[in-house]
């Protein structure tokens, strides 16, 4: 059935999380599948909202259902309680990702993840191995690149400005400073340079799709084609001409049309 000009239903839920309540919300196509749900993992600036008409358009072009939910401390879930811990990319799998999965019912799944949700995404995959039907990555990076601190540094001088600071807080609310600093704090910390989507890569056992903008200010193109070369289920690499870091928001039709293509044949 085409479900690409049918409206998907949206629904909002609570979910407690490891350290307080996490939103969430579910975009379900009009025919039901019984094909394993897209959850998505936003950025390190993202939130539900901040994926905008994505989600929608992913479910009717897939038909199938699609999950977002906000970290703790971001968008409309509690407040973090602390500073982020530097360890919160491979973390994720284990806490909240999970408690999404239990609460919202989901067994198998495909993961989305978007920059550092990227790495998230691919610590899930590992993490829960048949449960994952698929990962995909977009813009994501795999080490700490000169790449990566020149944009973060870039981007701490941009939201200086306040009219940046606002548009910010449209999203995040009075967490707004949390968030830019728990972004930029982790990412320029001198105990996370080392750090690396390596150990984790192997143990993805799925099939994978890699979509990287070739001009993305965050991360050259030896991201996603580490990822390619690592992950252990086989990978599609799409590296996309003229686009930055965000291809889902600079061309949503083309990345809609390869998360399509890419998961037509599986469960």
């Amino acid at each position: 059935m085409n479900t690409q000009n049918q409206h998907p239903a949206v629904q909002d839920a609570w979910v407690d999380g490891h350290g307080g309540r996490l939103f969430a919300r579910v975009w379900s196509p009009a025919a039901a599948t019984g094909r394993a749900p897209i959850i998505l993992l936003h950025d390190s600036l993202g939130s539900v909202e901040l994926w905008r008409g994505f989600p929608a358009a992913l479910c009717a072009a897939t038909g199938r259902q699609v999950v977002a939910y906000d970290r703790l401390g971001f968008g409309k879930s509690d407040a973090h309680p602390g500073k982020l811990a530097l360890g919160f990319v491979a973390s994720e799998a284990e806490h909240d990702f999970a408690a999404v999965r239990q609460q919202l019912g989901i067994g198998r799944f495909v993961v989305f993840g978007h920059s550092v949700g990227g790495g998230m995404a691919v610590n899930c995959a590992a993490h829960c191995g048949d449960a994952c039907v698929a990962l995909i990555t977009e813009s994501a990076q795999t080490f700490v690149e000169d790449r990566t601190v020149q944009g973060i540094e870039e981007a701490r001088e941009l939201f200086k400005d306040a009219g940046q600071f606002e548009r910010l807080k449209r999203y995040h609310g009075d967490r707004t400073r949390w968030v830019l600093d728990a972004w930029i704090g982790s990412w320029l910390h001198p105990d996370f340079a080392g750090w690396s989507l390596a150990p984790a890569l192997p143990r993805v056992q799925c099939p994978a799709l890699v979509i990287h903008g070739i001009d993305d200010e965050y991360g050259s193109p030896k991201h996603p084609r580490q990822i390619a070369e690592a992950v252990g289920g086989g990978a599609r690499l799409e590296i996309m001409a003229d686009t930055r870091h965000v291809p889902h928001r600079e061309k949503e039709a083309e990345v809609i049309e390869l998360v399509r293509d890419f998961v037509a044949t599986l469960g």
